[in-house]
């Protein structure tokens, strides 16, 4: 699954997100979803999420 559908993503689930500062090389960072940050159903470019340790990201995989 992709990360571009909130309704794939809840608190606890496992994923990779790509970091804002991440973007150009596409690097993925590993993490358990803390909160949702991304209010719409969908986003093209995936779910903005804050992991568990502080890290937000927009979801690529869900794991």
């Amino acid at each position: 699954m992709d990360g571009k559908n909130r309704s794939n993503i809840k608190v606890g689930t496992k994923v990779r997100v790509v970091q804002k500062q991440d973007q150009r090389t596409g690097k993925l960072t590993e993490g358990t979803v803390a909160r949702l940050l991304t209010k719409s159903p969908n986003h093209p470019h995936g779910i903005k999420v804050m992991l568990e340790d502080g890290i937000v990201g927009r979801v690529k995989e869900i794991i």
